[in-house]
């Protein structure tokens, strides 16, 4: 009796498994994608470029993505410990944080930690919305919202091209949407992020127009620049920011 009842447990336990793996996975397969990653200030970290150097080739150089990653990024990350030595509460919170609530940054640190801090956020972004045999035109919902907004494709990158082409100087030329999708384009200067001015445009693509971003090869020229620009734009990135900047 008790043998039978132990094969009748056995054989119930051996259904329950495989049911029990089936749910998981399916609540796996349904959840919501997480957020963007924070980060983080303690210390600030430099990531691995995603690619090679050369990997955007022909369009922006092995050696400026050299020197644009390894001196120029390095710089700012390497800034931003030095400067949060003395604040041991501020390297609690991540980067992203501190560039949105600069009011809350002591005097003495706003102007590093905006132009740093932008610098560190604005650059990771950068390297993310970026990509080897990319380029092309937009997909997904990207793709609807700028039609919707802009009318074209063309349209759109005729007039964030001119914002990064009007941009006096040092800046950023963006894409940027609202909590509700809603697409604008906007420019900044120096490593100013739109998320310092207004809590509600999340960038979701970006292109430098510092000229350490493009003057080895295109020296003056920076129209060129941007127009080749569109070649390595990788749209799965801005299609997950699009998406992260809706659950913000």
């Amino acid at each position: 009796m008790q043998t039978t009842f132990r094969r009748i447990l056995i054989l119930f336990v051996g259904l329950l498994v495989p049911l029990f793996f089936a749910c998981q996975s399916n609540s796996q397969v349904d959840a919501a994608p997480s957020a963007a990653p924070q980060l983080s200030a303690s210390p600030a970290k430099l990531d691995p470029l995603p690619y090679d150097y050369a990997a955007l080739e022909p369009y922006i150089d092995a050696q400026t993505m050299r020197l644009h990653h390894d001196k120029h990024h390095a710089t700012y990350v390497n800034n931003i410990n030095e400067t949060l030595k003395a604040y041991p509460d501020l390297q609690k919170q991540s980067v992203d944080s501190l560039i949105q609530n600069l009011n809350q940054v002591p005097e003495a640190i706003r102007t590093k930690i905006r132009n740093n801090g932008g610098g560190h956020v604005n650059h990771t972004m950068f390297w993310q919305i970026m990509a080897p045999k990319a380029g092309g035109t937009p997909t997904g919902a990207v793709a609807k919202a700028i039609d919707q907004t802009f009318g074209s494709f063309d349209a759109f990158k005729q007039q964030f091209n001119k914002a990064g082409a009007d941009r006096f100087g040092s800046g950023w030329a963006w894409l940027v949407s609202d909590r509700q999708g809603k697409l604008s384009i906007t420019s900044t200067a120096n490593q100013d992020n739109p998320l310092m001015s207004n809590p509600n445009a999340y960038p979701i693509l970006g292109n430098d127009v510092w000229e350490h971003a493009y003057y080895l090869k295109y020296q003056n020229r920076r129209a060129e620049y941007l127009t080749n620009w569109w070649n390595v734009v990788n749209w799965q990135a801005v299609n997950q920011r699009y998406a992260q900047a809706q659950r913000k």
